[in-house]
């Protein structure tokens, strides 16, 4: 078998075998396959496509390049959620306390941020003392004993994936739903969980822009899964805007905090209800999405889910007298309000906008060796459909460096358009995706 003639027969259109595609990723992997032959076949796979077939075989083998995860030692259905990225995207600081606290075994890989934020792993470093490197045998042993542990992705999960990826980014390859689909769902595979929540995002603040497409992603993913034999579905959101109303690492603990106290953003807490019930009923802890939903409200409204962030937190060694004093967490030294700089109803706001202002104050990294301020971040207090005038704030800034200010607050401003008439918020829960078909939110 030789490289020259796989990439020739895509480059034809014609179908990979399955042994063609291992023999590629294997080949990729190890380095005997060099980065023009990957170049070569991911230009022809973007031009002419994989079938479901090829997509499925083509995660099997990214996701056996490297170690797989063995959950089998956690008693009870194992769960994962996985969002496809967004601005403000804190669902799985409440998501994974909410679920374990009904008694679902969740087990969550997470990684650092790359851009607008920090990634899961940084909020949960914003906390004191708080461990994300457990070894795989004490992050079993958590799961097993507190149904939740959070931890840093391994470097030895699909490393495939890692090269293909950067690879990707520098040949114009990137946007083709196989590859998408394929990356996403490799890794998740290979977490070891039974069954997964994909959050895919949709909108000015998502990969994905339009619901179509949204809709397509969702739905091979879901095919990817449940042919890979694990229960898959996917919950279609909204992305036109920030999710909540915080966008840094510290500030988006505490808000998560505040919605696992009951209160914080509608928007947050919906998302939450969304993603979890779906995760109680595939793990068998309810017959439907009502029931499941109302089981979380109850969880929340009783206090067992904040109880249970308590017990993530100190099991993986971080201190919990923040969640009482929230200036236990990192503070920023410059706390700015900011302005509209006209009157009228937000229209629209290119969330990737408002991202990158949080990330110029500090609160991201723009490449994955950078140091992040936790303290950074940006509370926005206006939102689509709201009025604003000049004279209150829309939004605060926090940074530990004045100088970024400036020009934070003009990529700020720039994202948001406005108009003189009332109009609607934007529709947060889209669709529900799932191998049965999708179901569309009115």
């Amino acid at each position: 078998m030789r490289i020259y003639d796989i990439i020739m027969k895509k480059r034809d259109n014609e179908e990979l075998s399955q042994e063609e595609i291992k023999f590629f990723i294997d080949g990729y992997t190890d380095g005997s396959i060099h980065d023009y032959h990957a170049a070569a076949l991911s230009m022809a796979i973007f031009l002419n496509k994989m079938n479901e077939r090829e997509t499925i075989d083509l995660t099997d083998a990214v996701m056996h390049s490297g170690e797989t995860i063995d959950l089998s030692n956690i008693e009870g259905v194992k769960v994962d959620k996985h969002s496809t990225g967004g601005v403000g995207d804190t669902t799985t600081l409440i998501l994974a306390p909410l679920v374990a606290s009904l008694g679902i075994k969740f087990a969550k890989m997470s990684g650092r941020g790359l851009g607008h934020t920090g990634g899961t792993i940084d909020k949960l470093e914003s906390i004191k003392g708080f461990n994300t490197s457990l070894s795989t045998e004490e992050f079993i042993n958590n799961v097993n004993n507190i149904n939740v542990a959070v931890i840093g992705q391994t470097k030895n999960i699909a490393p495939a994936d890692k090269k293909l990826y950067s690879l990707r980014d520098v040949t114009a390859t990137v946007d083709n739903i196989s590859l998408i689909a394929s990356s996403i769902m490799s890794k998740k595979l290979a977490a070891g969980s039974d069954a997964i929540v994909l959050d895919v995002k949709v909108g000015s603040g998502a990969f994905v822009k339009n619901y179509d497409d949204a809709v397509e992603l969702a739905t091979l993913m879901v095919k990817i899964g449940e042919g890979m034999g694990r229960r898959t579905m996917a919950v279609i959101s909204e992305m036109a805007q920030p999710l909540g109303n915080a966008i840094g690492n510290a500030i988006e603990v505490i808000e998560a905090v505040d919605v696992l106290k009951n209160e914080g953003p509608d928007d947050l807490r919906e998302l939450c209800l969304t993603l979890g019930a779906n995760l109680v009923v595939m793990a068998n802890k309810a017959d439907n999405y009502e029931d499941a939903r109302e089981l979380l409200k109850e969880q929340l409204s009783n206090g067992e889910a904040l109880e249970y962030f308590e017990k993530l937190i100190t099991a993986q060694g971080g201190d919990i007298n923040f969640i009482n004093d929230y200036d236990d967490l990192p503070k920023a030294k410059y706390i700015k309000e900011i302005f509209s700089l006209e009157d009228g109803y937000i229209e629209t706001i290119e969330s990737d906008d408002v991202g990158i202002a949080s990330l110029m104050l500090g609160a991201g990294r723009v490449n994955i060796e950078d140091d992040i301020d936790h303290s950074a971040g940006i509370y926005i207090l206006k939102k689509i459909g709201d009025y604003v005038t000049t004279d209150e704030p829309m939004a605060v800034f926090y940074t530990n460096n004045e100088s970024l200010i400036e020009d934070a607050e003009k990529r700020f401003h720039s994202a948001f358009k406005y108009c003189d008439s009332p109009i609607d918020h934007p529709q947060l829960v889209k669709a529900i995706v799932s191998i049965d078909g999708v179901k569309k939110f009115k």
